[in-house]
């Protein structure tokens, strides 16, 4: 018999990948927008910044970090010639996520998104 802990995989759909994607504020906006409006762009997660400094800082995380990422793991689909933000193929698997956090949001942490 198949020990059902080792055939846990690593894949988009798994919990784990999931929660960490989530884990961060700036991942969870960037989903949350998509799973609203598709597609998005890039400065829509940096103009609420009043400092330059912080500004500058966050588009870099955002493009070196946290968009790359959610990227890589399909969630989105990013151009980063056109600062382009759309839902990816694997955009599905953490929808629920995301509805179910949404929904609940007036039960979650102050820093929910």
């Amino acid at each position: 018999m198949k020990n059902p802990i080792m055939s846990l995989t690593t894949d988009s759909a798994s919990l784990d990948t999931m929660l960490d994607m989530l884990s961060n504020s700036h991942r969870r906006r960037i989903l949350l927008a998509v799973s609203d409006h598709n597609p998005r762009h890039e400065d829509e997660f940096t103009l609420d910044e009043l400092d330059d400094d912080n500004g500058r800082r966050l588009k870099i995380s955002l493009r070196h970090a946290h968009l790359p990422k959610l990227a890589d793991k399909g969630y989105i689909e990013w151009d980063p010639d056109t600062q382009t933000i759309r839902r990816g193929p694997n955009f599905d698997d953490i929808a629920p996520l995301l509805r179910l956090m949404e929904e609940h949001h007036d039960e979650l942490p102050d820093d929910w998104p």
